[in-house]
């Protein structure tokens, strides 16, 4: 199974997704403050980054960046409530494999994850 990093600056969020992928046997690791996740994924291995795009200091786009040049294999999927043609654009271009709005779909988050994790192997 995976190993994956939630970031969403709101707990309940992060909560949720943690509660939905620990039932389909991933290693779930959750966080609200974006320099606590990209420390986190500098020393740990991370398959699957969920990242918010809407952050507290940074934009998910950034923290997408970030990741994607310390681990260029990352997968990642962006999740939003303000969905606009401009910001999936820009995640797919920086590497994004996939794009949730928000409130999260239990069926549709377990499906995309399932689906971006076996285009890795």
């Amino acid at each position: 199974m995976a190993e994956i990093l939630v970031l969403d600056d709101v707990l309940d969020a992060v909560v949720l997704i943690k509660k939905i992928l620990d039932k389909q046997g991933h290693t779930v690791h959750i966080f609200t403050e974006e320099k606590d996740a990209i420390a986190y994924a500098e020393t740990h291995r991370v398959d699957l980054a969920i990242l918010d795009i809407k952050l507290k200091k940074m934009s998910g786009i950034q923290v997408l960046e970030q990741l994607k040049k310390m681990k260029p294999d990352i997968s990642v999927i962006m999740l939003t409530g303000y969905p606009t043609v401009e910001t999936v654009r820009e995640a797919i271009d920086l590497g994004a494999g996939e794009y949730c709005v928000k409130p999260i779909d239990k069926m549709e988050l377990e499906e995309k994850v399932a689906d971006i994790l076996a285009r890795r192997s």
